[in-house]
């Protein structure tokens, strides 16, 4: 016998999405806002704790949103619950540390060579 769930979460997907890019969008106006800093005033007088409490927020939001949206597309498609749940949270989470570390390291980057090592269009 199948299990077929009356209410699939559609809103849960619908909320999931909505909070990850709003997150994104947050996130991205943060680190532009950050690079015009860097860039009138140089990397040597950023705090790079200040930066990372500022970027904090809008990650998680986006980890939330992700992590809503791939567990309620699992019960969508057919998944118990606890086995979305299990599948799900798991990957949001891990996936977004990679980007989380990767982000880092890119600030990190940008800090001690200066945003102009970033800029990908004058590259040889």
């Amino acid at each position: 016998m199948y299990y077929y769930q009356l209410q699939p979460p559609y809103l849960l997907l619908v909320f999931g999405l909505f909070a990850a890019l709003t997150s994104g969008l947050a996130l991205a106006g943060t680190l532009k806002l950050i690079a015009a800093k860097w860039q009138n005033k140089g990397t040597e007088n950023s705090d790079y704790q200040l930066l990372k409490s500022q970027l904090t927020l809008p990650f998680l939001g986006i980890t939330g949103g992700v992590g809503f949206f791939l567990c309620s597309g699992f019960e969508i498609f057919g998944f118990p619950p606890l086995l979305s749940y299990g599948v799900g949270v798991p990957l949001a989470i891990v996936t977004c540390l990679f980007v989380w570390l990767q982000l880092r390291s890119m600030l990190v980057y940008a800090e001690e060579r200066g945003i102009e090592s970033l800029d990908l269009d004058s590259w040889r």
